[in-house]
């Protein structure tokens, strides 16, 4: 296992923020380094992720992540969909505290985690949901729902439609821009924008698809 230099990956993480022109400050870095010192020794128990590198990590997760933040603009209340270790949701989470995310997920062991992070960073904005999306039931629905590498944009949109706000929207983080998951997606949705994302160090396609409701 790679030893978790902290003051290495803060460099890249500091580079990373200031190349994609994002605010971020000292304080929310810190507590991005804590998620991911957290993520890093739970993951040998957890499998939280494939990655055991946390440089790779640093990369491939939270600044990843952190490219699809300004997409979130005037975003108040997001959900994480199959939120796995927290991505993006924490992340979000960090970076936006006015905002409130929730996060869901049928796996215990990676909820458990979630919560741990929550009362480790102090992140009062956040809920973990452990349980199908399909099944979650919330007084106030979501104005973006969102997800990681979850599933098919068709299956994304139909579990979770009865969650999402009247003028709300989807926001998928996918790797490559999937045209063949567009055509599934049932009538009443359409795809509004695909944008790729550009993000420091990663080698790898990385796109974001906004997803609406169509109005009659």
């Amino acid at each position: 296992m790679k030893n978790f230099d902290r003051n290495a990956l803060a460099q890249v993480l500091r580079d990373g923020i200031a190349e994609m022109q994002l605010e971020v400050s000292p304080s929310q870095q810190e507590q991005l380094l804590d998620y991911l010192a957290l993520m890093f020794k739970w993951n040998s128990v957890y499998n939280l992720t494939s990655l055991r590198d946390p440089m790779q990590m640093v990369t491939h997760h939270l600044l990843d992540s952190l490219a699809a933040v300004p997409a979130f603009a005037g975003a108040n209340n997001v959900l994480d969909v199959g939120a796995g270790g927290g991505l993006p949701g924490i992340v979000l989470a960090v970076v936006r505290p006015d905002m409130k995310v929730s996060m869901i997920d049928t796996v215990h062991k990676k909820t458990a985690f979630l919560t741990q992070v929550k009362a480790q960073l102090g992140l009062a904005n956040v809920s973990v949901y452990t349980m199908k999306v399909q099944e979650l039931e919330v007084s106030d629905k979501f104005d973006v729902i969102t997800s990681r590498a979850f599933a098919d944009l068709s299956d994304f949109v139909e579990w979770s439609a009865h969650l999402l706000a009247e003028q709300g929207r989807y926001i998928a983080l996918k790797g490559v821009a999937p045209e063949d998951e567009r055509q599934r997606l049932p009538a009443e949705w359409k795809v509004t924008k695909v944008e790729p994302l550009q993000v420091p160090r990663l080698g790898a396609e990385r796109h974001l698809v906004f997803i609406q409701r169509v109005t009659s």
